[in-house]
C-alpha cells in the first residue's frame, strides 16, 4: 500500500511549525494516526511530538562554530540540507516502513531551497522511491497578503516551489484566526483572485512604464493559467482546518482503497454539504 506525506514549506515565519501542530491535535481529535519529521536543522522549539529529528544528524548551530566551514547562518542551513542530501539512508532508517504511513515534514524556511537548490527536489524523488504520495503545501502569512504587491511577491513563490519540486501543491493563506472581521473580508479577494483588477489600483503609482508592462505580464500569466489559487486556515475553526486537509487528502488520493459510501440522508435537507464530496463518492459518480 503507498504512503502519504505532507511537505510543509513556506516562507520563514509563515506558521509551519503551528500548522503541523494544529494538524497533529485535529488528527488526534478524529482519530487518525498521523506522525511529523522535523527537517529544520535551526529549530529551536517546537509543541508537537516528532518520529525524526534531523537535529539528531546534523545541527546548524554546530556547523556555524566550525572554524573551518566560518559559514553564517544561512550557508549553515543550506550546508545542512546539502549534507541531508547524501544521508537520506538516515531518514528511511527513522520512517521505517508501515503501511499507510501519513507524515508531515516540517520543512525549513529558506527560501531558495525551493526555487534553484537541489535538495528539496531529491528529497521528493527519494520518498516517491520509497512509495510515498507527497504533497507540497505552500504557506503564506495572511497578514502579508492584504496589499497587491505583496501578493504578487507570494504568489510568484508559490509558484517556484510548484514548478521546482513538480508534485500536486496546495497554497495556504495561515494566521487568519489573527485578523480583524475587517481585514478578514479584505482577504476574500486574494483567495481566488483577479489579478489584473489587483494590481489596477497599485500599477499608477510605477513610475516606469518598463515595470509596470512587466507587472502586467507576470499578472496575466498567473490569471490566464489559473495557477495558484489560496486556501484559508484558521487554526480556531474545525471547519477550516478539515476542509484544508480534505483538500490535501483528495490531491494524494488518501483513503481511496476505503470502501465506496454513499452520501448520508439527511431528514431535513438532503442537499451534500462540501465535506460530503470529498468523504464520499456515490455509485454514479464511478459509473461516468
Amino acid at each position: 500500500m503507498p504512503r502519504y506525506a505532507q511537505l510543509v514549506m513556506g516562507p520563514a515565519g509563515s506558521g509551519k511549525s503551528t500548522y503541523c501542530c494544529t494538524m497533529v491535535q485535529h488528527c488526534e481529535t478524529v482519530n487518525r494516526s498521523v506522525q511529523v519529521v522535523n527537517l529544520d536543522p535551526a529549530a529551536e522549539y517546537f509543541d508537537y511530538p516528532v518520529m525524526a529529528d534531523i537535529r539528531e544528524l546534523i545541527h546548524v548551530d554546530d556547523v556555524m562554530e566550525d572554524e573551518t566551514l566560518k559559514f553564517g547562518p544561512n550557508g549553515g542551513l543550506v550546508f545542512c540540507m546539502e549534507y541531508f542530501a547524501n544521508n537520506f539512508d538516515w531518514l528511511e532508517s527513522c520512517l521505517g516502513h508501515v503501511e499507510d504511513d501519513y507524515i508531515l515534514f516540517d520543512c525549513p524556511g529558506q527560501i531558495e531551497l525551493y526555487t534553484h537548490l537541489p535538495v528539496m527536489k531529491q528529497l521528493v524523488d527519494q520518498l516517491q522511491q520509497w512509495e510515498f504520495r507527497v504533497c507540497g503545501v505552500f504557506l503564506v502569512d495572511s497578514q502579508f497578503m492584504v496589499e497587491s504587491f505583496k501578493f504578487l511577491s507570494g504568489v510568484l513563490a508559490a509558484l517556484s516551489a510548484m514548478v521546482t519540486l513538480e508534485i500536486p501543491q496546495m497554497n495556504i493563506m495561515t494566521k487568519m484566526d489573527l485578523l480583524s472581521k475587517k481585514a478578514k473580508k479584505e482577504i476574500e479577494k486574494y483567495l481566488d483572485p483577479d489579478t489584473y483588477s489587483l494590481i489596477e489600483d497599485s500599477t499608477g503609482s510605477l513610475t516606469s512604464s518598463k515595470f509596470k508592462k512587466l507587472t502586467e505580464t507576470i499578472c496575466g500569466l498567473i490569471d490566464d493559467y489559473s495557477m495558484v489559487r489560496f486556501l484559508p486556515f484558521d487554526r480556531s475553526d474545525e471547519e477550516s482546518i478539515n476542509i484544508v486537509l480534505q483538500h490535501i487528502d483528495f490531491s494524494i488520493q488518501y483513503g481511496e482503497d476505503l470502501d465506496v459510501k454513499e452520501p448520508k440522508e439527511h431528514e431535513e435537507d438532503n442537499v451534500g454539504t462540501e465535506d460530503d464530496f470529498f468523504q464520499y463518492r456515490t455509485t454514479e459518480d464511478i459509473d461516468t
